[in-house]
């Protein structure tokens, strides 16, 4: 069976590699990016099963990139990709905007171990098809 694929995106290093060792532990293959420039760099690169995509960012934030992604990029190129935004400030408008923008989940920082689990083997379940290519 092929090792889901996933980009993990926050311009806070600790957070990149926790959810790195909580993903990988859990069989993912986990590529970094620590802003949403190097995210569309490494998007157009190579093909992911699901991004998590932290909110406040310098320069562009992970809002951007979710509009980016679900409403202006050629959907033939990232077909529905599952995105899970994560955030420090999970306001009621952070969190309406995020699903409205088209995110499949919201984890609120901190978040534990078994939440990122969670939240990502229900999203990776819904879109099982996803990625059959």
């Amino acid at each position: 069976m092929k090792r889901r694929k996933i980009l993990v995106v926050d311009d806070d290093r600790t957070v990149l590699d926790s959810c790195k060792r909580v993903l990988e532990a859990e069989g993912f293959k986990v590529v970094l990016a620590s802003s949403v420039k190097k995210a569309i760099d490494i998007l157009e690169a190579e093909y992911f099963d699901l991004m998590i995509l932290d909110v406040k960012m310098p320069k562009h934030d992970g809002m951007y990139l979710l509009e980016k992604i679900k409403e202006k990029w050629p959907l033939d190129r990232w077909p529905e990709l599952p995105v899970v935004v994560m955030s420090g400030y999970p306001t009621n408008d952070t969190i309406s905007e995020s699903l409205v923008r088209g995110a499949a989940d919201f984890l609120s920082k901190p978040f534990t171990p078994d939440e990122l689990i969670t939240s990502t083997n229900i999203i990776l379940q819904r879109s099982k098809n996803h990625g059959k290519q």
